[in-house]
């Protein structure tokens, strides 16, 4: 009998690390280990972590030192480094973190069992020098599909090495589909999940250092995003969640740029799936098929997470991006116009070189205008390797703090406004958890996991988690929605009139840290 080795995999960051992780995690799976949910039952520690801004890179750093501390205690014998900041800093990781076992790069992916095993046994992984992954791929995205051995995480094995499953794989682990489907197994039981749309980024925003090392922008095959949706209902699933540094562009490297516009029907019509929700979304590529069709679709959430990160047009090309407050509130009029239950949420910077008093203010204007249903603000810092790091007029980290603080509470007053706009309106809510603690809780169709707030039942009497219910908004507390459960939605006396979809409610600001900082607030989610 081959001996047991245990895993954990440890996640941090944004949803597509959490698809990275259950990548891995069906590798491993299909390769003999047993996954394990505590790092303290684990022979290995897995850490996926993320490498965007300061705060989330030493939130990786103590994650790696609190899973180090168990090789003291517990089962643990290594602990493995692995994602985006192992991605961007390579060498530079392994020398000033020590505790780190190994840190493994995406080129390590589809050798991770190996990789794990190796270090199991007491060898050394040499950790990767860190390159320029957007130099990887041709520069025409037409070139990239099939021409390529780059190993791209959530796309399985390289184009030119297909990957072919295990003969008998475990229960639960996603099989090959094709040349590009990766291996999956969950990593949780919610109703929800992540499908990746593609990996990478060809925009070049002045703050921001993602596409440096997750590389150029690709999409997967649409074959392969449907049938990995097909499967995640079989796992229970309910609604799926479309992931990537830009859905905006997903097709672009395969001929077809509205290539979202027919790909959402279809997995929207996958027997089991109650609700398709597109993430990451570039205002200056919204085009009007991609509205119509996001607003118009029975199960596909008339959702829009819009990236604006500022209003002001000399801010915003400074950040090397396009629009403006008149056309960014065009977009919204258009949206509303089709949907006028849609949820709109955005992410905002303060404090970027160069920012006036008079910005600043067309800013707050912006947002007064705007009525955003959640907002996420944070301070600018200079990351590295970013052109906006060498900028000068660089404003004190005082103004700065000054005018994240000031924004912060204009969001929550702004928020909490249209959240108490929703009470009286019926929602399609999915059903979440059900538990003794926090009731029963769920979200509406314009509320994304872990951002958006959430819908609080007042009673979780005949509510079960995975189910999706009606509901009448009755009242606010915070930034979270009350509800009270009227009826299944398959049980609806007349399913042809249509439901609201309701509000999301909250301002994202980070409340576990003191405001007056320059540091970013929600730091990942500021790289769209």
């Amino acid at each position: 009998m081959p001996e047991r080795r245990t895993v954990a995999l440890v996640t941090l960051g944004c949803a597509r690390n959490e698809v990275d992780s259950e990548e891995l995690a069906g590798r491993l799976a299909a390769d003999g280990w047993e996954l394990v949910s505590e790092a303290t039952d684990a022979d290995v520690a897995v850490v996926n972590t993320c490498g965007f801004v300061e705060a989330a890179k030493k939130d990786s750093v103590d994650a790696l030192l609190e899973a180090n501390d168990l090789k003291d205690h517990g089962r643990t014998q290594a602990v493995v480094a692995v994602g985006c900041m192992a991605e961007r800093y390579g060498k530079e990781l392994a020398e000033a973190l020590p505790e780190a076992d190994g840190v493994l790069g995406f080129d390590d992916y589809a050798d991770i069992s190996d990789r794990l095993q190796t270090i199991l046994n007491g060898g050394i992984h040499a950790s990767h020098t860190p390159r320029d992954r957007r130099k990887l791929l041709p520069l025409s995205p037409a070139e990239r599909q099939g021409a390529t051995d780059v190993a791209l995480p959530g796309h399985g094995a390289p184009a030119e090495q297909p990957e072919s499953a295990p003969a008998d794989l475990p229960a639960g682990v996603a099989p090959v589909s094709g040349p590009r489907a990766p291996l999956r197994r969950r990593l949780g039981t919610s109703p929800v999940a992540s499908v990746k749309l593609a990996s990478g980024c060809d925009r070049r925003c002045s703050f921001c250092a993602i596409p440096s090392f997750r590389g150029s922008f690709i999409s997967r095959r649409p074959s392969d995003v449907l049938g990995e949706t097909r499967w995640l209902a079989e796992q229970g699933v309910k609604e799926v969640m479309l992931v990537s540094e830009n859905n905006t562009s997903y097709g672009k490297d395969l001929g077809d740029i509205r290539l979202l516009e027919t790909l959402l029907p279809e997995l929207a019509a996958v027997d089991g799936i109650e609700r398709v929700r597109v993430s990451y979304l570039q205002p200056a590529e919204m085009r009007p098929g991609l509205i119509d069709v996001l607003t118009s679709t029975p199960k596909v959430a008339p959702y829009f997470d819009l990236s604006f990160q500022h209003s002001a047009p000399g801010v915003l090309r400074s950040m090397r991006r396009f629009g403006d407050t008149e056309r960014f509130l065009e977009l919204l009029e258009t949206i509303r116009s089709k949907a006028p239950e849609a949820g709109v949420r955005s992410n905002f910077i303060v404090g970027f070189p160069g920012e006036s008093e008079q910005d600043f203010a067309e800013l707050e204007g912006f947002l007064t205008r705007a009525r955003l249903d959640a907002i996420g603000v944070f301070g600018y810092s200079d990351e590295d390797g970013t052109e906006a790091a060498t900028y000068e007029n660089k404003l004190d980290d005082e103004v700065i703090g000054e005018r994240l603080a000031h924004l912060a509470r204009l969001a929550e007053e702004l928020t909490a406004q249209r959240a108490e706009e929703r009470i009286g309106e019926t929602l399609e809510v999915l059903v979440e958890s059900v538990d003794g603690e926090d009731g029963a809780v769920g979200r509406a169709a314009h509320q994304a996991p872990e951002t958006d707030g959430q819908v609080v039942f007042t009673a979780r009497e005949g509510l079960v988690p995975g189910r999706m219910v009606v509901a009448k908004t009755v009242g606010t507390e915070g930034v979270d929605l009350l509800a009270d459960y009227l009826t299944d939605l398959a049980d609806r006396e007349d399913p042809g009139v249509p439901v609201s979809a309701g509000v999301p409610v909250g301002a994202l600001v980070d409340r576990g840290r003191p405001a007056m900082t320059a540091q970013g607030i929600l730091g990942e989610e500021a790289g769209r």
